[in-house]
């Protein structure tokens, strides 16, 4: 399917995000390893994971799966951050910020998808 996903900028800022939602997640409290930390780590690495996997797939069709389930990591993990900001284990400022990286790589993969619809359905 051509290009290797690490190319892909969506990709690249994906994995920028993981990073950023491990560091603030570090302070959360320690009652909260195997819950919602651990949970919001998890979604943050699916999300990179899913497009690189999406893209080493036969298909556009199989890609644009893959990018679906990014899309809904992606959304489940803004879900559990407004949660973390309503415990107070997140700040508001903090939140505002990562909220900021969730829109642009939620924007990044909707472009990707409707750009892989187009040239599958050759319109």
């Amino acid at each position: 399917m051509g290009h290797r996903y690490q190319e892909l900028i969506v990709w690249q800022k994906a994995r920028t995000f993981a990073g950023d939602v491990y560091r603030a997640t570090e302070n959360f409290p320690r009652t909260e390893i195997y819950g919602l930390t651990s949970q919001l780590r998890r979604a943050a690495v699916s999300v990179a994971s899913n497009i690189a996997e999406g893209q080493g797939r036969l298909t556009k069709g199989e890609f644009c799966n893959f990018l679906g389930q990014a899309r809904g990591s992606l959304l489940e993990l803004e879900t559990q951050l407004a949660i973390s900001v309503d415990l107070h284990f997140l700040a508001d400022v903090d939140f505002k910020k990562l909220k900021d990286k969730s829109s642009e790589v939620l924007r990044l993969l909707n472009a990707l998808i409707e750009s892989l619809r187009l040239r599958k359905t050759g319109t």
